[in-house]
């Protein structure tokens, strides 16, 4: 009772230490519980985002729920102050098994119950909630260490803690996640919380506790750090469980390169689907049909030198390689990992009829933007075979100063073809990179692959969806000056395979829906879309 009512008038705690060194572990623990904070945090943002998509969204969602919780944990916190040293103790604990094991728990969540939006805010609150408790908590025990004003504890605390938070914020993308991954990454983290939480308390503050409570404490941090570390063990027989939940049970990669996590399911070329950050890119059943609609109404004309922007699963290269004239073809690609993946998997070379074993392909590793702004000299053909546009890590590349960049990368008969979504499902989407590539200096004609054409296995990364029910994949053909009206007509070694009067249908359905008086621009109000 004495000890207590010392705590709460800003008594002096009878440390082991001196109270200079007992104010530095103070600091020190506050250090690396605020970079444990940010890492789980990050780690909820970036999960989200993998998980289900849209990462402004995602990553508004995470941070206002935590902020709001944060308050909520300080006001709570207020009932925990006559007892700091035992509080904090508790409260890292709590919060180094909820933090460390959410990752886990979302990936399962989203793996057997096909949602995790739900666990997301579970965890954002929770998380949020434990975070906000430990300031006032770490106020008390810093003041009953060294007898130092509110002002001054305050500010170190506060120092402490943004320095903290920036060496996490640092650590997550170029240690933690290269190194560790998600999963292990979150694990980690969650021990070295408990750790030094547990350590501040049992060590520097062991004299507070009593008999009890320090049992207590000891028992609760090595069973959470043993929770942790079992789940640590087991992660990588978790993860193939959870993929074999959601791809199937013909999964046969499963790598996280630097840029994004691939999956390649079955077992020969006519099961392949290929599968980036979770969402379908390629599948064998149908993609023929994408990549013949995008390419061949391009290739009409002019076509000596292609540029390919992505397209490093090989399968745009190998229907521009069909034509004999074409002389060179360049393919920028940002992840080097999925070219080289259709160099050597077995299938997907297959697939892409050994694309890049022809001596008229020359591969780039980079970001197409930063690429183009480098004179490379001038291209017949300009295919981008990039991600959905509705995906926001992918925006840059639907601006207008992306398509200004390649206007002028094209001769001055040049085409580019765009995939810019699905028309039916996303008109919205559709039309706005219609407008940002006519603000780039582009004539548009755009066309669309419907209903039946677009398969049943359509990607839905690439707009399809997987009900079959109306699903398309909406084109832009493009080039300087005048729109390319007769570039839809239909070329290539297979005319039959690329349907071209149900394309130059689509087109016509196209031009028919299009918005009158749309403004160039990257972006359009979803008012805009209501009114017209």
């Amino acid at each position: 009772m004495i000890d207590q009512q010392m705590s709460l008038r800003g008594g002096a705690a009878r440390l082991p230490v001196r109270p200079r060194t007992g104010r530095f572990l103070v600091l020190a623990a506050v250090f690396v519980c605020a970079a444990c904070g940010l890492v789980y945090e990050l780690e909820l943002v970036a999960l989200a985002s993998y998980l289900i998509g849209d990462s402004v969204t995602q990553a508004s969602v995470v941070l206002s729920v935590m902020v709001f919780a944060m308050g909520i944990g300080s006001l709570l916190a207020k009932r925990l102050r006559c007892r700091a040293a035992v509080g904090f103790g508790m409260i890292e604990a709590a919060l180094a098994l909820i933090g460390g094991s959410s990752a886990l728990v979302l990936y399962a969540s989203f793996a057997w119950l096909g949602d995790s939006q739900y666990a997301l805010v579970g965890f954002s609150l929770a998380i949020g909630v434990l975070i906000g408790a430990e300031i006032p908590l770490l106020m008390t025990l810093i003041q009953r260490v060294d007898r130092q004003d509110a002002g001054g504890a305050v500010a170190d605390l506060f120092a402490a803690d943004y320095v903290g938070a920036l060496v996490g914020g640092l650590a997550f993308p170029f240690l933690l996640l290269p190194m560790l991954g998600q999963l292990t990454g979150a694990l980690f983290t969650g021990a070295v919380n408990a750790a030094a939480g547990g350590a501040l308390v049992l060590w520097v503050f062991r004299r507070d506790l009593s008999p009890r409570s320090r049992w207590l404490l000891v028992l609760v941090n090595v069973s959470v750090i043993a929770v942790l570390a079992t789940a640590t063990a087991l992660v990588d027989d978790f993860e193939r469980a959870a993929r074999r939940a959601v791809y199937g049970d013909q999964v046969r990669v499963a790598v996280q390169t630097g840029v994004q996590e691939v999956v390649v399911t079955g077992t020969d070329r006519d099961s392949l689907g290929l599968y980036l950050d979770g969402r379908l890119r390629v599948s064998a059943r149908d993609e023929y049909r994408y990549h013949e609609a995008l390419v061949h109404p391009a290739m009409n004309g002019p076509r000596a030198r292609v540029l390919i922007l992505g397209g490093g699963d090989g399968l745009a290269a190998r229907e521009v390689l069909r034509y004999r004239d074409v002389r060179t073809v360049t393919v920028v690609e940002l992840d080097p990992a999925v070219t080289r993946l259709a160099r050597t998997d077995p299938a997907l070379s297959e697939l892409n009829d050994h694309a890049f074993r022809d001596p008229r392909l020359t591969v780039v590793g980079a970001d197409a933007f930063p690429w183009l702004r480098a004179d490379h000299g001038r291209y017949d053909v300009v295919i981008s075979d990039l991600p959905d546009p509705g995906i926001t890590a992918s925006t840059k590349l639907y601006s207008a100063e992306f398509y200004g960049l390649i206007a002028e990368a094209l001769a001055p008969d040049g085409r580019l073809a765009v995939h810019a979504g699905p028309l039916g499902a996303r008109p919205q989407t559709f039309w706005t990179v219609e407008a940002s590539v006519r603000a780039g200096g582009l004539a548009t004609r755009p066309y669309r692959v419907t209903g039946r054409y677009a398969g049943l296995a359509a990607s839905p990364d690439r707009g399809g969806r997987e009900d079959g029910d109306r699903e398309d994949w909406g084109f832009l053909l493009a080039a300087p000056g005048r729109a390319p009206q007769a570039a839809l007509a239909v070329g290539g070694p297979e005319p039959r395979s690329l349907r071209g009067r149900e394309l130059r249908e689509g087109a016509r359905a196209a031009a028919e829906a299009r918005l009158p008086g749309l403004l160039p621009s990257t972006l359009i109000h979803p008012r805009y879309w209501e009114d017209a």
